[in-house]
């Protein structure tokens, strides 16, 4: 393991021992997990790069419907529920 100093808030590190202790663990051990969780759901695409991957894929899906336009709201309502 590689030793690293991090500085947090008065709030978070009450946040943070009070969690540690209610699951029996580091304080350090629950940071590792925290930064593991970052790490395994990927970097984050900066602003422009979501553009362009927004704008590529727009029109490429059908839905068999002429109506989505105008009902957008009653098909996610009937697809997620309310």
């Amino acid at each position: 393991m590689v030793r690293t100093q991090i500085q947090l808030t008065e709030e978070q590190a009450k946040a943070l021992k009070k969690m540690a202790a209610s699951r029996h663990l580091s304080g350090a051990e629950l940071i590792r997990r925290a930064i593991d969780v970052m790490i395994k759901s990927g970097p984050a695409a900066d602003p422009e790069e979501r553009r362009t991957r927004a704008i590529e894929i727009a029109g490429k899906f059908r839905s068999g419907r002429g109506d989505v336009s105008r009902k957008h709201d009653k098909y996610l309502v009937d697809a997620f529920g309310k």
